[in-house]
Parts: C-alpha cells; structure tokens; sequence
C-alpha cells in the first residue's frame, strides 16, 4: 500500500470516526461567548460555544447539523483549541486555513497541526474546504464577540 493510499484511508477513517462520535458535542449553558455558522452553499450549520478565562479557551463545544467533513471537522477543532491561548489558537487557524486551500501538490507543513493534519485531504476537493473551514470561522467569530452570524460564503 503506498503512503498516498494509507493517508487517505487514515483520512478517511478519522473522519467517519469524528462524524459519528462527535467530541464536545453539546450546548454549553455557561458559555461566555457563541457564534453561529451557516453554509448556505449546502446548507451546513454550526454553532461555537466557548467558555474564556483570561486569553484562554477553558471550554469549547459546538452543536449543528450538516455534512461528515463539517462535523468531524468541527469535533478536531474543539479537541485541539481546548485549554490553549488565544494566540496558539489564531496560529492554529492559519495553518489550518493554509493547509486545505493549498492546492493539493503544494507542500504544506502539518506537523504542527496534530490530528488535524487527516484533514489535508479536503484541499482536494474545492467544495469541500468551506465544509472543513465553517466551525473555524464561526470559533474566529465567537472570540471576537461578534453578534453576527458567521456564514462561509467564499474562502478567498
């Protein structure tokens, strides 16, 4: 088996695991910040509850509906920000956003991604990057404060 083909099985199976057992899938009733993110291109919803202590994410949880991409997605994200700084969590942003619109030939450095590297896959498949990108960008809303949905609508 090439190391292509094992990636994308891992790739594959990460995300199946992520879609049917979500982690950190719930309402947090003492959150102190939310946002909602809706993809209206296919009609993915998600909302971001993040508790804050200081600058750091003590609680993070998400609830929502839509595809296997947005929701595993959306369960490595909460796995990877909860207990970090805001700064490691914006660094963490954009080498995820870096990582899957990069075309998919591009050489991009994952290692400090951890699990969510699996999700390098995406950038293969253009439609899906705003599937893999609408929980970061309604967590980017929610710690900004901001009372507007969050809605992926582009990734330019």
């Amino acid at each position: 088996m090439s190391s292509d083909s094992e990636l994308r099985d891992l790739y594959q199976e990460v995300i199946l695991d992520h879609n049917k057992r979500p982690r950190n899938f719930r309402v947090m009733e003492d959150a102190n910040h939310r946002a909602d993110g809706h993809n209206p291109l296919c009609g993915d919803r998600v909302t971001v509850f993040v508790r804050l202590a200081g600058d750091r994410i003590e609680d993070v949880s998400f609830q929502g509906s839509g595809c296997a991409i947005s929701k595993a997605s959306a369960s490595l994200m909460t796995d990877s920000v909860k207990g970090q700084s805001l700064g490691d969590v914006d660094t963490l942003f954009q080498g995820f956003q870096l990582m899957v619109t990069s075309a998919p030939d591009t050489d991009v450095e994952t290692d400090s991604l951890g699990k969510l590297a699996v999700l390098a896959g995406v950038r293969e498949f253009p439609s899906r990057v705003k599937c893999a990108s609408l929980a970061w960008h309604a967590l980017r809303a929610a710690l900004k404060d901001s009372s507007q949905v969050a809605a992926i609508v582009s990734t330019e």
